[in-house]
């Protein structure tokens, strides 16, 4: 079992600011993981974005609380507390925090398994 808490010194040694805007930590990651790359909290300001960027892998974007502006691909979309938005491998996307408050993320990325499954016929 592996637990981590957002002020372990293990977290707290991968903060970082996430492509421009969100204060982002990885709570695990490759070094603990088996198949998911990294599972991350980030916290993105009033007014401040996620710029647009493409990762290799894909994830998945849960907000805690807060709201903003999803853009994924060619799509935009308001996006509040309790939605979880699928991010898909090599489309661009970015989020702004169009609200009053933080926008609290957890953002998990998943790339590809460490075996491939047979295609069942």
């Amino acid at each position: 079992m592996i637990v981590r808490n957002i002020d372990h010194p293990e977290v707290v040694q991968t903060r970082y600011i996430a492509h421009g805007g969100a204060a982002a930590c990885m709570l695990l990651d490759r070094r603990s993981l088996e198949g998911l790359l990294f599972f991350a909290h980030a916290v993105l300001k009033p007014g401040k974005e996620i710029e647009a960027h493409i990762d290799p892998y894909e994830e998945v974007y849960y907000l805690l609380s807060g709201r903003g502006v999803m853009m994924v691909g060619d799509g935009r979309q308001e996006v509040t507390a309790g939605d979880a938005i699928w991010l898909p491998c090599g489309v661009p996307h970015s989020l702004m925090n169009n609200g009053d408050e933080d926008c609290v993320i957890l953002v998990a990325a998943a790339g590809l398994t460490r075996t491939i499954l047979p295609v069942l016929k």
